[in-house]
């Protein structure tokens, strides 16, 4: 891979980001009910998309969102989707990605950011506790809630 670089998502990368493929086992991880439920009624001014590209080559997608008036806390500063294309897994797209994230969010003076994520097999429980993801709690649904807390 070259330098991976950041780009905010667009008409010229949309379609590049529906289609990132997964790998075999990955398709019932992706976007917890809790936070499909919560972007039907989230302002699009809160949310903070980008792509990552390796050359010109889309190989990644992470979606924040920074409410801090959102009524649930793990909902105020959220990683709320990341999209690694299975071909670049393992190969440091996810850690560029939420780090970047992560940098956002210390730029905006956020001392937490959340993430939720569904238990299982192949899941992505073990990325997410190496980023520096704690499990602090549990939805009604049943999905982790993890948090990295970011004050100096």
């Amino acid at each position: 891979m070259s330098a991976l670089r950041l780009e905010e998502l667009s008409a010229a990368t949309i379609v590049a980001v529906n289609t990132l493929g997964l790998k075999p086992g990955q398709e019932q991880f992706i976007t917890p009910v809790s936070y499909a439920a919560a972007a039907a009624v989230t302002p699009v001014h809160t949310a903070w998309q980008r792509v990552v590209l390796d050359a010109d080559r889309v190989v990644g997608f992470v979606h924040g969102n920074f409410d801090p008036d959102a009524p649930q806390e793990e909902f105020r500063a959220a990683l709320w989707r990341i999209n690694v294309d299975a071909e670049a897994q393992g190969m440091g797209v996810g850690a560029f990605a939420v780090n970047a994230l992560v940098e956002e969010a210390r730029r905006r003076g956020v001392g937490r950011l959340t993430v939720l994520w569904e238990p299982g097999d192949d899941g992505p429980e073990g990325f997410f506790l190496h980023m520096g993801f704690t499990p602090i709690g549990e939805t009604p649904y049943g999905e982790i809630i993890g948090a990295i807390d970011l004050a100096d």
